[in-house]
């Protein structure tokens, strides 16, 4: 396994779900006390292991067609004009 890889992917996608919609709908779900904390945090967890195995599927799809430096430049396109975008409308 290619560590350094596990841990760009790793701290990427922690600070990308900081404060995200999903972290605020799990913490209101874990608010309530009549929700059980291990079941919500089983189905929080379930639920982003098969989201990014979504992305994992997705993006080896991609990649048959696209050439990585290719998939690379939409990728960091797409994420600037997201940026730009939430700037514009802020």
């Amino acid at each position: 396994m290619d560590m350094k890889l596990f841990f760009t992917v790793l701290s990427t996608v922690f600070l990308a779900e900081l404060g995200d919609k999903t972290q605020l709908a799990t913490l209101l779900f874990s608010a309530d006390q009549e929700n059980g904390k291990i079941t919500v945090f089983l189905a929080a967890a379930m639920a982003l292991v098969l989201a990014a195995g979504l992305g994992v599927l997705a993006g080896d799809l991609v990649s048959r067609w696209l050439h990585p430096r290719a998939l690379h430049v939409v990728a960091g396109v797409g994420f600037v004009a997201v940026g730009v975008w939430t700037l514009v409308r802020a």
